[in-house]
Parts: C-alpha cells; structure tokens; sequence
C-alpha cells in the first residue's frame, strides 16, 4: 500500500522520531521530504509493501508511522541507511544519539547535548516547566499525547534532580 496521511495511522502505529540536530531551512527540507516520500512509497518488508506515513513538525522533527507489527528489523535498518545517507545533502544529522529538544523562552526548538542541557539546569534556565520534545517514543498514541511536554513529565525529569521544580 502506498503511503497514507499521517492522521490516517492508528494509534498503535509504531513511530520513530527522527530529529534533526539544526532547524532545516525549506529547500534541504524538501530535498529530505522528497527523498523519504519516495522511499516510503516504495517500503516493503519481506516483498509486501508497508502502510506508513510521516510527518515534518517544527521544521526539525521527522516522524514515521508505519501500522502494526509489518516493519521488519531488514526494512527499518534499510530506512536508517537512507535518512543518514540523506544527511550530508541536507547539511544536518537526523539519527545522531545523545542530544536533547526543548523549547527556549522564545518558542524557537533548541538541540543540545546531555552535558549541556545539565549546565542550563544548572543556571536555572532550563527547568520542570521547560517544554521537551521526547524522541525515544514508539507508538503513535504515545506520540500524540506525549512528545512535546514540560520536563517533570518525561524522561528529562532524571536530569532535573536537586533543583526546584
């Protein structure tokens, strides 16, 4: 099956978060978007064809859903291969690990490293109220319901230990 709109996708659909590690300006974001609309269009799993879709949020977050147990460990190894084959043409790493999303004060989406964020914890400028982006989630209802919240309400709430909230 071709791909489906994003909204179309259960809510046990399984996602992966792909999040870019800078904002992506609009040509290397159609550049990415057209490459991985016609991957997904053509993504199979042992010869059948997937029942996926994505979104592109915030300018920096790649999600892809794809319904049931139908991916493959062959067919999601063969969608990293492409995203990060994809990275030096847009200028940004998408499936880089260890880096942190929050929301700054001025709404813009911020990417940090682990030890970084624990400094702005430490100064007081990140804190339980900070908006978080959690890419580590699974599955579509998780997604919708929990990948953009404050801090005390994810995992990030382990990197806010000794401050107020």
């Amino acid at each position: 099956m071709p791909t489906i709109p994003f909204a179309s996708l259960s809510s046990a659909a399984r996602v992966w978060v792909f999040a870019s590690d800078k904002q992506l300006p609009d040509a290397p974001a159609r550049e990415l978007l057209g490459e991985v609309d016609e991957y997904l269009g053509g993504w199979k799993a042992h010869g059948s064809p997937l029942t996926c879709a994505r979104e592109w949020r915030d300018d920096r977050f790649l999600v892809i859903g794809v319904e049931g147990g139908e991916a493959s460990g062959c067919s999601i190894d063969g969608l990293f291969r492409k995203l990060t084959e994809l990275e030096p043409a847009i200028g940004a790493s998408l499936a880089g690990g260890d880096r942190i999303f929050y929301r700054d004060a001025n709404g813009k989406v911020v990417c940090v490293g682990r030890d970084q964020f624990n400094e702005l914890v430490g100064k007081g400028s990140v804190g339980a109220d900070t908006r978080v982006f959690d890419t580590s989630l699974t599955t579509l209802e998780d997604y919708r319901d929990r990948f953009e919240t404050s801090a005390k309400n994810s995992w990030h709430r382990k990197l806010l230990r000794g401050r107020p909230e």
